[in-house]
């Protein structure tokens, strides 16, 4: 018994030193690709801030930058003196005392959603990126045709670059729009997270993602779908 009891535990002890490199090399990987410079902000982008997160080890954590605008954007990052890595995939903003101020985990390639109580969701992803999106929305601003996948025109719209409240902007339907299209009626518009929504007073939301053939097409999919596509 006392053979069997040691042969286990040898055999849970080498799992266990085998596990612990792989961690240790998972974690080395992800500090090292989160060098560099990061955009924190609101799921909606109304309130943004740079943060510089760098390699040079502090005793708190990582050494990083905020800009000076972060303190007014986003009151919270007054306390945010260092990051670090923590498990397999956390990464963590923290304070002065070492204790998190937010944590994020990747949802998307490149984009990490962290949660403060009380607060909500902020969103931490690749500057590059960010301002790219940002550069896409004004390549959105125009006039749009609604079409089904048999080519028939059901509306005309156009995508405004008027702020109607913060990150959504205005969308105007042209006349003799299809009944359901009026009955949406849709007064604003975003992209969110590569996706062109539109949504109406009450809240309704219609969401176009883009396809192959740089057309924009309604998600979830169907047997007549709705797409969208530039004038």
């Amino acid at each position: 018994m006392t053979g069997r009891f040691g042969i286990a535990l040898a055999a849970l002890l080498a799992m266990v030193a085998c596990g612990s490199p792989a961690q240790s090399q998972d974690a080395s990987t992800l500090k090292k690709e989160m060098i560099g410079q990061w955009e924190l902000s609101t799921t909606e982008r109304s309130k943004t801030c740079v943060v510089t997160l760098k390699g040079d080890a502090t005793p708190l954590g990582l050494k990083l930058e905020l800009d000076p605008g972060c303190a007014a954007a986003l009151p919270f990052t007054r306390d945010i003196i260092a990051w670090n890595v923590k498990g397999l995939d956390i990464v963590r903003l923290q304070d002065a005392a070492g204790h998190p101020v937010i944590d994020f985990t990747e949802v998307e390639s490149g984009i990490f959603e962290g949660l403060r109580t009380g607060e909500g969701i902020y969103i931490l992803q690749n500057l590059a990126a960010a301002r790219s999106l940002a550069k896409s929305m004004d390549q959105m601003i125009g006039d749009w045709a609604m079409v089904r996948g048999n080519g028939l025109s059901i509306c005309g719209l156009t995508l405004t670059n008027t702020e109607a409240t913060p990150d959504n902007f205005v969308v105007y339907l042209k006349p003799r729009c299809d009944p359901g299209v009026v009955a949406f009626a849709p007064t604003v518009w975003r992209l969110e997270r590569g996706a062109l929504l539109l949504m109406s007073a009450g809240g309704e939301v219609w969401r176009f993602e883009a396809d192959d053939n740089a057309q924009w097409r309604r998600v979830p999919d169907s047997a007549d779908p709705l797409i969208m596509l530039r004038q």
